[in-house]
C-alpha cells in the first residue's frame, strides 16, 4: 500500500476520527463491501460530480439517521438531479460531455457525512490487491471505483467542515448550498472550498447594520452550540466591536442536547438585563421554537425582539402556534428567487418517473401520509395505503424550499468551470481529452473562482479569492396586525449596503415605534453622562449644577466669571449687571434722610444769613458756622452720590466728596473746641489771650486740616484713577438663576475706610477736646453742644462698623453697606445740626427777645467766672461725698 500525503498544517480535532476512518476503508478486507454503496445515488456520465444532502435528520443516540426531511433533504438533492439534466440537455454548455453524480445523505451529522464522504476519494487511493485471492484461489475481480472531481455539498456549516478537511488532501473541489460559517472563509485551511452563499460574517455585518438602523446599542446575542450559531456569533460580535457603538449584554449558547428546563434558564438570563431588548440569534429551527415558548410561558410575549439569522429566515415552522411571541422578529435570508423550471419538474416527479431516487418512496410516503406495500412486510391498518396516482402539490402541501436555487447555482458554477476548462485544454476536441483524464483537483478549483455567469435566478454567480459568494440579503420582518394574512413582509435588503424601509416595520400589536433596546437613554440637556467601566454604552446621567454647563456628551465645565449657565444648561449666557435703584427700599430710606437733612440745612443757612448780624449768629462764629453747615450738607449730598448709577465722574466725586464733607464738618468742630479749651486752660495760668482764636486764625486752621484730606484723595486718584468695575461674586448665590453682576465704583472697603479715617481721626480728637472742655459754663459759647454731638456721633460710627462689616459675606452686601453707609452719615450730620444750630435756629424764630446784645465783659472777667463756676462746681460733688446738704430755699414763695 502506498499513499503519500502532506497534512501537517492541519489543526482539526477531527484527525483521530478520520484516520481511524481511512485505515478501515484501506483494509483489503473491507474493499468489497464499499464498493456496493447502499445508500447512495449514481447517476451514469463522462465527469462523475459528487453531493452531499441531509436527506435524513439525525437519528436517536446509535442510530445515524432519523426522520426523512421533505424540504432540506429532498427538495434540494432534487435540485442537483434537475440542474444535471438542464446541463446535460444544453447543447452550449459541455456539449458531448455528460456529467454524473454520486449522492450521498449526511444523515445532518457530520460524523456521518465523513464516513460517506469517503466514497468520493476511493479513486484516489492505491490499494495492493495482489495478495487477496478468492476462495477457488484466483484474483478477485474488483470494479473500479468512479472518481469523482468535485463534491456539491454540503448542507450544514460543521457537515462541510468535516468534509473539507478530507476533500482537501485529495484536492477536490467542493462547493456548498447552504454552509455560511465564517470559518470557513479561512482559504489556508478550507483551500478547496467554495460556496454559492454568502458567508455568516456577511450576514453578521447585515445584522449589525439592521440593529443600527433601528436605533439600538444594547443587545444579547443567542447561539446553538456548534460551528454555524457559534461562528455567527462570533462575528456580529467581533463586526460589532470594530463598529462601534454597540455593546453584548450577554451571549448565551444553547447545548446541542437541551436538558429539561434549559430554555427557561435561558429567558432568566436574558430577563437579568432587560432593557436588552434586541435579541440576536443564530440557531437551529428547533431551537428558536422552543426559546420563543419559553418566552411564551414567561409571559413575556411581546417583551424580546428577535433578529434572526438565514436558520429563521421566512420559515413557518420555527413559529408554528408561537406567532404572537415571534411578532415583530426581523430575519434575513439570502436573496433568493423561486425556480419555476424546478417546480414544473419537481411537482411531475412520481413513484414510476422518478426511479433514481432512491428515497423518493419514503418521501411519498411521508408527504401524502400513507404507506407503500412491499414484499414481506405488513401494512398498518391505520394507515392508508398508497396509489401511486398521487401527485405532489394537487393531493399535499408544496412550497419550494428556499436553498433550491443556490444548489441548481453550485451544480452550475461547477458545470461552467469545467466547460471553460475543456475549452482550454481540450481545444475543441470531443468528449473528455487525455488532458482531463483525470481533471486535476487544484486546476478545476482555479476554474471555479474565475465563472462569472448569470445564475438561475438571474443573478451573478462569481467567487472571491477566499472562495465566497457576493453578500445579497433579502429582510424580512414577521408581522401580524393592519395585514390580509399574517406572515413575513419583505422590508429591505442588503448588499454591501442596508437598504431597509422603516416605515414599513410594525411591532407588537401593530406599534410602528420602534422599541427601545439600549442599556441607558439619551440624558437630558444639561446632563453629562458618566460611563459605566467596562461597559461603553452605560452610562448615568448627571447634572451640570452650579455654575457648570453641558461642554459636551461627557464633560461639565464652569462658566466663565462672568457667566451663567443657561436654563437648559448647553451653554453659558451674561450674568444681568445691577446697581443700586432710586426706588429701592435700599434706597429710599437714606434718601428720604438726606433731603430732610438737605431742607434743614439750607433752612439753617439761609436763617444764619438773613440774621448774620444778630448776637446768636454772631455769638456762634459765623465764619466757622458757615464753613461746618457747608460739610454738613454735603455729607447729606454725598447720599445722592452713593445711590446714583456708577461712573468715572460719580466714582471720582464719591471718592472726593465722600470723606471731604465729613472732614470739613470735624475740622471746623476740632478748631472750635481746640479754642474753647485753648482760651480756658490759658485764662488759669495768665489773663493774656492764647493765639490764634481770632476768626481769620480759626479758618486758617481748619482749611488746613481740610487740605489733608484733600491732598490725600487727589494722591489716591494720581495711584489710581477712578473707575467703574462690575463684581461677580457679590451676588453668586448657589442657585445661578439668582447670579447679579454689581456696577460699582472700584472702591474697596479698605479703601472707603481709609478714606474716611482721616474724619475719624478729627472725630475722636474733637471728642477728646470735647471731654476736656466739658466743665466750661453752659453758657460759654457752644462747648457743651459739640460735647454731646460728638458723643452721640461717636456712638452713630460705633453701630455702623460691626453692621458694615458683619454683612460683608451677605448677597445683599452691596445694598446693605451703601444704606448702612448713607444713613450713619445722615445720621451723624443731623446729630452736629440739632444739636448745634436748631436750638439757635429756634431762639432767632420764635424767640428773637433773647436774640439780644448782652454786657460785654473782658477777657480776665470771664476766665474769672468759669474759673469760680468750675471750683463751686468742684466743691458741691465733694460735699456730696462728705455728706452734707445744702438746702436751698424755696424761691417760688
Amino acid at each position: 500500500m502506498f499513499w503519500v500525503l502532506s497534512w501537517s498544517s492541519c489543526q482539526s480535532t477531527t484527525w483521530p476520527r478520520l484516520l481511524w476512518i481511512l485505515w478501515v476503508w484501506l483494509s483489503p478486507c473491507s474493499s468489497v463491501h464499499h464498493h456496493s454503496h447502499p445508500h447512495s445515488i449514481k447517476i451514469p456520465g463522462d465527469i462523475t460530480l459528487g453531493g452531499l444532502f441531509p436527506v435524513h435528520s439525525r437519528g436517536p443516540a446509535g442510530v445515524p439517521c432519523g426522520e426523512i426531511k421533505k424540504e432540506k433533504g429532498i427538495h434540494r438533492m432534487e435540485a442537483m438531479l434537475y440542474a444535471l439534466d438542464q446541463i446535460n440537455s444544453d447543447p452550449e454548455l459541455l456539449p458531448n460531455i455528460t456529467l454524473g453524480a454520486r449522492i450521498l445523505d449526511t444523515c445532518s451529522r457530520d460524523t456521518y457525512a465523513l464516513e460517506q464522504s469517503l466514497t468520493f476519494v476511493q479513486a484516489l487511493i492505491q490499494k495492493d490487491t495482489s495478495d487477496i485471492r478468492c476462495s477457488n484461489g484466483e484474483q478477485p475481480i474488483i470494479r473500479k471505483p468512479e472518481r469523482v472531481v468535485g463534491v456539491i455539498g454540503a448542507s450544514g456549516s460543521s457537515v462541510s467542515i468535516m468534509v473539507a478537511n478530507v476533500l482537501r488532501l485529495f484536492e477536490i473541489p467542493q462547493i456548498s448550498y447552504a454552509s455560511t460559517a465564517p470559518e470557513l472563509s479561512d482559504n489556508n485551511r478550507y483551500d478547496f472550498f467554495s460556496r454559492v452563499v454568502p458567508p455568516d460574517s456577511y450576514q453578521a455585518q447585515a445584522m449589525v447594520d439592521i440593529v443600527k438602523a433601528l436605533g439600538w446599542n444594547y443587545v444579547s446575542t443567542l447561539a446553538s452550540e456548534g460551528n454555524y450559531g457559534e461562528s455567527g456569533v462570533d462575528a456580529f460580535i467581533q463586526i460589532s466591536r470594530e463598529a462601534g457603538g454597540l455593546c453584548i449584554a450577554q451571549s448565551l449558547k444553547i447545548p446541542r442536547e437541551p436538558k429539561p428546563g434549559e430554555f427557561d434558564k435561558i429567558i432568566k438570563r436574558l430577563m437579568e438585563t432587560p432593557n436588552a431588548r434586541g435579541v440576536i440569534i443564530f440557531a437551529h429551527e428547533d431551537d428558536i421554537k422552543q426559546v420563543l415558548e419559553a418566552a411564551r410561558k414567561s409571559n413575556l410575549t411581546g417583551h424580546f425582539k428577535f433578529v434572526g439569522s438565514d436558520s429563521w429566515g421566512a420559515k413557518s415552522s420555527p413559529i408554528l402556534d408561537q406567532e404572537e411571541v415571534a411578532e415583530g422578529a426581523v430575519t434575513i435570508l439570502p436573496k433568493r428567487a423561486s425556480i419555476d423550471g424546478f417546480d414544473t419538474y419537481f411537482i411531475s416527479r412520481s413513484l414510476e418517473n422518478n426511479r433514481r431516487n432512491i428515497w423518493f418512496a419514503e418521501f411519498w410516503e411521508d408527504d401524502f401520509r400513507c404507506k407503500l406495500t412491499r414484499p414481506g412486510i405488513k401494512i398498518d391498518p391505520e394507515k392508508k395505503k398508497c396509489t401511486g396516482e398521487e401527485r405532489i402539490k394537487r393531493d399535499s402541501h408544496y412550497e419550494q424550499e428556499g436553498k433550491v436555487q443556490f444548489v441548481i447555482d453550485a451544480v452550475y458554477a461547477m458545470a461552467h468551470a469545467l466547460h471553460n476548462m475543456h475549452q482550454d485544454l481540450c481545444l475543441g476536441a470531443t468528449g473528455v481529452c487525455d488532458k482531463m483524464d483525470p481533471v486535476e483537483g487544484r486546476l478545476l478549483l482555479s476554474y471555479i473562482r474565475a465563472v462569472n455567469f448569470n445564475g438561475s435566478a438571474g443573478t451573478a454567480v462569481l467567487f472571491n479569492e477566499n472562495g465566497d459568494a457576493p453578500g445579497r440579503y433579502d429582510i424580512f420582518q414577521y408581522q401580524m396586525t393592519n395585514t390580509s394574512s399574517p406572515g413575513y413582509r419583505v422590508i429591505g435588503q442588503w448588499t454591501n449596503n442596508l437598504r431597509l424601509n422603516v416605515e414599513d416595520m410594525q411591532w407588537t400589536g401593530g406599534n410602528r415605534q420602534i422599541p427601545d433596546s439600549v442599556c441607558s437613554f439619551p440624558c437630558q440637556s444639561g446632563e453629562r453622562k458618566k460611563m459605566v467601566k467596562g461597559v461603553p454604552c452605560c452610562w448615568h446621567c448627571e447634572l451640570c449644577d452650579g455654575y457648570h454647563y453641558q461642554a459636551d456628551e461627557f464633560n461639565c465645565e464652569m462658566c466663565p466669571f462672568d457667566m451663567r449657565p443657561a436654563l437648559n444648561r448647553t451653554a453659558c449666557r451674561p450674568t444681568p449687571i445691577i446697581k443700586l435703584e432710586w426706588h429701592s427700599p435700599w434706597a429710599v430710606i437714606p434718601l428720604f434722610l438726606a433731603i430732610l437733612g438737605i431742607l434743614a440745612t439750607l433752612s439753617v443757612i439761609i436763617t444764619f444769613i438773613r440774621f448774620n448780624d444778630t448776637p446768636i449768629v454772631r455769638a456762634a462764629g459765623r465764619e466757622l458756622s458757615y464753613v461746618l453747615l457747608a460739610g454738613i450738607f454735603l455729607i447729606y449730598f454725598i447720599t445722592f452720590l452713593m445711590i446714583a448709577e456708577p461712573g468715572t465722574v460719580v466714582c471720582a466725586f464719591r471718592r472726593l466728596l465722600l470723606g471731604l464733607g465729613m472732614s470739613i464738618t470735624y475740622s471746623a468742630m476740632l478748631t472750635k473746641t481746640n479754642r474753647i479749651y485753648r482760651i480756658f486752660e490759658q485764662g488759669k495760668k495768665s489773663v493774656t489771650p492764647p493765639k490764634f482764636i481770632s476768626p481769620t486764625s480759626q479758618l486758617m486752621i481748619t482749611f488746613v486740616l481740610i487740605s489733608v484730606q484733600v491732598v490725600g484723595v487727589f494722591v489716591w486718584f494720581g495711584v489710581m484713577p477712578p473707575h467703574t468695575t462690575v463684581d461677580y461674586e457679590e451676588q453668586r448665590p448657589p442657585n445661578p438663576e439668582l447670579a447679579r453682576g454689581v456696577l460699582k465704583c472700584d472702591m474697596s472697603d479698605l479703601s472707603l475706610i481709609c478714606c474716611l479715617s482721616y474724619s475719624i481721626v478729627l472725630m475722636v480728637t474733637c471728642t477728646v477736646y470735647a471731654v476736656k472742655s466739658r466743665g466750661v459754663p453752659e453758657t460759654f459759647n457752644e462747648a457743651k453742644p459739640i460735647g454731646f454731638t460728638m458723643y452721640t456721633t461717636c456712638i452713630v460710627w460705633l453701630a455702623f462698623v460691626p453692621i458694615f462689616f458683619g454683612t460683608a459675606q451677605s448677597t445683599e452686601k452691596m445694598f446693605i453697606q451703601t444704606t448702612t453707609l448713607t444713613v450713619s452719615m445722615s445720621l451723624s450730620a443731623s446729630v452736629s445740626l440739632g444739636m448745634l444750630y436748631i436750638p439757635k435756629v429756634y431762639v432767632i424764630i420764635f424767640h428773637p427777645e433773647q436774640n439780644v446784645q448782652k454786657r460785654k465783659r473782658s477777657f480776665k472777667a470771664v476766665v474769672q467766672a468759669a474759673t469760680m463756676s468750675s471750683r463751686l462746681s468742684q466743691k458741691s460733688i465733694n460735699d456730696k461725698q462728705n455728706g452734707e446738704t445744702k438746702i436751698e430755699p424755696d424761691r417760688s414763695q
